[in-house]
């Protein structure tokens, strides 16, 4: 098997099974005061500056949730509450190419709120204007609630310049939020240097276990809590806090942080053989994204291309039965037959956005999945046309 779909999930790390495993056999509740809670409660709060170390965060700023999902529905949702709650403020700035973690919550609060929603356009890269963000607040800096924009796509791997939307909206006074589920052990994340106010990271994204993350929260951000219970983490995220995962989570974070300049470097040069590797059994196959394949542009490990006249869903299964893992897009709206939303945005036509795959490498890749994938690319691609030939052809046959 060539696993090349590293941005849906990377296989959890050693020392992360080891660790969860390990407190899987302990006992205690941390907010418990006994003995075993007290425990408990201490794996929670090292676990917790570990994170927050790897991050350029306070410990207090790390606020657990039970993953990326929950944690941009905390940002998104309770900061738009919060801000309401001082004084109306209906717009939300939110980048077009969001990934649905983000850019549901923000549909959901237009719905069913009144959130009157600016979308945020991206150049043919995928990249935000941050001349944008400030433009549009100044237009009417009391009306905006809060600014969200993606650390790193999840799509096309397009780096995000975050530190200067920041400074775009830092003069207004309105709240900036970064999913940066992607971005988290692969790039140079800190959170106290991008002067952002939330910040969302996910486990499993960076050799974790699933079902846990954070959003790194300023001390002086509340949100609205989505969740009212037993008060935990801050008041903002209730629930009793899942102290296996929590700690497997530190264990995994360490690790990426400790190994990512090594791993950057081979992920990076593995990606860029499979490109050309690709591009030579595939001539007309273009590579969607920032063509700049530094880590200051791009994710290391995002690959993802399109592949004209194909159409991605049956490339997918046809690789598939080869042995070869990869995406058409988000693993989040996978098997939904839509052309992908950050493509539209990009400018690409339905067609085009039809026609891709993501190809995400990790800390597991070998060169063995990049030749598999290779030497299955060039047949797989000659098939997936043949097929679509065919089909439009009876199509045009039976409308006679």
């Amino acid at each position: 098997m060539a696993y090349l779909d590293h941005a849906a999930t990377t296989p959890i790390v050693p020392a992360a099974t080891a660790a969860l495993t390990k407190e899987l056999g302990e006992l205690g509740n941390p907010s418990s005061l006994h003995a075993a809670g007290r425990r408990a409660r201490r794996v929670v709060e090292e676990s917790r500056e570990v994170i927050a170390a790897a991050f350029g965060a306070r410990p207090s700023e790390v606020v657990f949730t039970g993953g990326g999902t929950e944690a941009d529905n905390l940002a998104v949702k309770g900061l738009y509450w919060n801000r309401q709650e001082q004084r109306p403020r209906p717009r939300i700035l939110a980048s077009s190419v969001e990934h649905h973690a983000v850019l549901d919550p923000v549909r959901w609060l237009a719905d069913a709120q009144g959130a009157d929603v600016v979308w945020l356009d991206v150049d043919e890269m995928g990249r935000v204007d941050p001349q944008q963000v400030h433009d549009e607040i100044a237009r009417d800096p009391e009306s905006v609630a809060l600014v969200t924009v993606m650390w790193a796509n999840n799509e096309v791997g397009t780096v995000q310049p975050i530190r200067e939307c920041v400074q775009a909206a830092k003069p207004f006074g309105v709240p900036v939020h970064s999913d940066a589920v992607q971005a988290a052990g692969h790039l140079d994340v800190d959170f106290a240097a991008s002067e952002l106010d939330a910040l969302t990271i996910s486990a499993h994204k960076l050799g974790g276990p699933l079902g846990v993350g954070a959003l790194l929260l300023g001390r002086s951000v509340t949100p609205t809590p989505l969740v009212h219970g037993g008060g935990q983490e801050r008041d903002v995220r209730s629930g009793t806090l899942d102290t296996p995962s929590i700690v497997g989570f530190a264990t995994a974070t360490a690790e990426a942080i400790e190994t990512r300049p090594q791993r950057i470097e081979a992920v990076a040069a593995l990606r860029n053989e499979l490109i050309a590797g690709v591009i030579s059994e595939v001539p007309d196959a273009t590579l969607n994204g920032d063509p700049r394949l530094d880590v200051a542009h791009r994710l290391p490990g995002n690959a993802h291309m399109s592949f004209p006249g194909c159409e991605g869903d049956s490339l997918l299964l046809l690789l598939d039965a080869r042995g070869v893992h990869c995406s058409t897009g988000s693993a989040c709206s996978a098997g939904v037959a839509e052309p992908s939303h950050v493509l539209i945005a990009m400018g690409s036509t339905a067609a085009e956005a039809r026609s891709s795959l993501r190809f995400s490498l990790g800390h597991t890749s070998t060169r063995a999945d990049v030749d598999e994938l290779v030497a299955a690319i060039g047949p797989v691609v000659q098939r997936a046309r043949a097929a679509r030939s065919t089909a439009s052809a009876t199509s045009t046959a039976h409308q006679r």
